[in-house]
């Protein structure tokens, strides 16, 4: 188990997905200018994608960064609000940053993102712990707001725009391996999944212009870079059309071979898909280009039709096992699947319950997310159904998801003992700078020793001779590239 903190199990051997409400903070890169800013990052991918844009806009306006808050002009927290943990975690911080207010007045405090779209009045004239408050769609917005701060006001933009994508914006690219990258592809969600709060605190979906992706691509593997991530909260729904050439229409299988057409060194991820969404042409772009990875997010939420329908995920449990069957078929055995699971949700009973269970089993998922379910003001569950699983079901519940998907981990890895696997190195293992790590096509972690001097962005074939629950062992046979 990677991780346990209190209403969220993970076991997971990649990069964080979109839901998982897992903190952590940004040391930033040197930029030039006269004020100094500190920004962290909370919560999802998205979040951190949306802290690169922030950074690179407040570059433009003469800020630098810096890694302590202390030294900080303007202290900026990029918040989510898909769990309370979060949202409690944030509200601690913010008491940490204003004990340093309180002997230096002139330090702006502000919150971006879901939680400040959630309690933007809260936050600024209930609570008075922050100077201002943006919201996912108000960052090109902020030199104005800090302006307004400096002059004595509070300062709020949460004003959730239907064009909005950031497309012209260069992102910074903030706590860098230089070697992977993410690139936001859809802002939004049209979904109205009943737990959640995206589509209030992000807005209605859009998608970002097809030529800005790839030139961001193009530019990224031009720097170095070698992965990159396309990011949605549904990248399944990405869908954009040439007004004045309809036939140009570009849906997410188009843009995936469009990215990978760049380079074939350059490899190609995506989180998340939908499974009401995803369909084969995906899959079978997967299939025919080899720098687009085998591995697929597919958050299922619970294993139970009768929840889903309650979660109002607008599909069934035969619906979700046709696509994985599909997954399977076109993509074969060797494709990563990893998956979000939500556990004692409303009126769960313990049938239900051996149901998501029954579905781990069935899909044999390389790692997951899970979560017991956190009702969250505002949204439709909390509106129209009763939160009635104790907290302590919840969490029996969490701890047997959690024991069955270590088993299931250490299963699905022992079947890559004994293969070669392409892995692209991005730097030193965290237990010893004598190793290094990297991942293969499946995004699982490969860790292997550095007997050649291995480089960040190389790509390196590596025999697997041992594993854990979330990490392969191996030795490098040959320096790839």
């Amino acid at each position: 188990m990677d991780n346990l903190i209190e209403d969220i199990g993970i076991i997971d051997n990649s990069k964080k997905n979109l839901d998982t409400g897992e903190i952590r903070v940004s040391k930033n890169e040197k930029t030039e200018g006269k004020r100094k800013l500190y920004i962290e990052s909370y919560g999802c991918q998205m979040n951190f994608a949306d802290s690169e844009i922030v950074t690179s806009i407040m570059k433009d306006n003469d800020f630098t960064t810096t890694s302590e808050f202390k030294d900080a002009d303007v202290i900026l927290l990029n918040t989510c609000s898909i769990r309370e943990k979060a949202e409690q975690t944030i509200r601690k911080r913010l008491t940490d940053f204003n004990k340093i207010k309180a002997r230096n007045p002139n330090k702006i405090v502000g919150v971006l993102g879901c939680m400040a779209e959630r309690l933007k009045t809260q936050l600024l004239e209930e609570e008075k712990i922050v100077d201002l408050v943006a919201g996912p769609d108000a960052y090109r917005d902020l030199p104005s707001l800090i302006n307004q701060v400096d002059d004595g006001e509070k300062a709020v933009n949460t004003f959730l725009s239907r064009e909005e994508t950031y497309a012209d914006i260069s992102p910074v690219r903030l706590n860098s391996n230089g070697v992977t990258a993410f690139i936001s592809i859809t802002r939004g969600c049209n979904n109205m999944c009943s737990f959640c709060v995206v589509p209030f605190t992000r807005g209605r979906e859009r998608s970002r212009d097809p030529h800005s992706i790839v030139a961001e691509a193009k530019d990224l593997f031009i720097k170095g870079y070698r992965e990159v991530t396309l990011l949605g909260q549904n990248v399944d729904s990405y869908s954009w059309e040439d007004e004045s050439n309809i036939s140009s229409s570009v849906n997410f299988a188009k843009l995936l071979i469009l990215v990978a057409n760049i380079n074939p060194e350059l490899r190609v991820r995506f989180s998340t898909s939908h499974p009401k969404d995803i369909t084969n042409e995906v899959l079978y772009a997967i299939k025919e280009h080899k720098n687009i990875c085998n591995a697929i997010h597919l958050p299922a939420q619970s294993g139970n039709s009768r929840i889903l329908e309650l979660m109002n995920r607008t599909y069934d449990r035969e619906w979700y096992i046709e696509r994985i069957d599909s997954i399977r078929k076109i993509l074969g055995e060797e494709c990563g699947l990893s998956s979000d699971m939500i556990t004692g949700f409303c009126s769960e009973t313990e049938t239900e319950h051996k149901d998501t269970l029954s579905l781990m089993e069935y899909v044999q998922y390389d790692y997951l997310y899970m979560f017991y379910y956190s009702e969250r003001p505002g949204t439709l569950a909390a509106k129209k159904l009763e939160d009635d699983v104790s907290l302590t079901i919840k969490k029996r519940r969490l701890s047997e998801l959690i024991s069955k998907q270590q088993e299931l981990s250490l299963k699905r890895n022992q079947l890559n003992i004994g293969k070669i696997h392409k892995v692209l190195v991005e730097g030193h293992s965290k237990k010893s700078v004598k190793d290094m790590q990297g991942r293969n096509s499946a995004n699982k972690v490969v860790v292997f020793a550095n007997n050649n001097n291995f480089k960040k962005g190389q790509y390196v074939d590596v025999l697997v001779n041992a594993c854990t629950p979330a990490t392969l062992i191996g030795e490098a046979i040959n320096k790839s590239i």
